[in-house]
């Protein structure tokens, strides 16, 4: 990000840098695009607000989806948070090779997985998005979540483990890096 002496800039250049990260980090978190689009929003006001907070300590970007972790939370406390996916979101696109049954066949596959992702408590549902969707590291995850890496580990594993309960399936099935 190259340096520049405006506030507005700064989070403006920010804005176009992280905002996808940030919207996909709380699509999956809430399940509701119209709650993620305002919270996105939400989130970088925080980050104007906070600006003079940040230390450069860890990278901006985890910084940000801390901050996007810490607003989805506050909205779920706020909402006491129980709506599911609509049907019609997160739908893959129908690929030529598949076949009309295993197109329908895998978005019900997935639509099952993001209920099931949307029931597991906070902490567990925000390593999933993290680790499994967006694919980041172990590292990058432990800053995001203000914990200890061993921490993302175990608790990858345990939602993990939760998931393959509730959905007898494996989530690999589903999730290209569930490791």
């Amino acid at each position: 990000m190259r340096q520049s002496g405006n506030l507005e800039n700064i989070i403006s250049e920010l804005y176009g840098l992280y905002y996808q990260d940030v919207y996909r980090f709380l699509i999956c978190f809430t399940g509701n695009q119209n709650d993620a689009e305002d919270l996105t929003q939400e989130v970088f006001m925080r980050v104007l607000k906070s600006y003079h907070n940040y230390h450069h300590q860890g990278s901006i970007k985890t910084w940000i989806i801390s901050i996007a972790k810490y607003a989805a939370i506050d909205q779920l406390r706020k909402k006491k948070f129980s709506s599911i996916f609509k049907d019609t979101f997160f739908k893959g696109i129908p690929s030529n090779q598949k076949s009309p049954y295993e197109t329908i066949e895998l978005q019900e596959d997935i639509k099952l997985l993001y209920e099931a992702i949307l029931k597991l408590k906070p902490n567990y549902r925000s390593v999933i998005i993290l680790r499994a969707i967006n694919e980041y590291t172990v590292k990058e995850t432990a800053e995001i979540l203000g914990c200890k890496e061993s921490k993302v580990k175990v608790d990858f594993h345990r939602a993990i483990n939760m998931l393959r309960k509730k959905l007898h399936i494996a989530p690999e099935e589903v999730f290209n890096n569930a490791n």
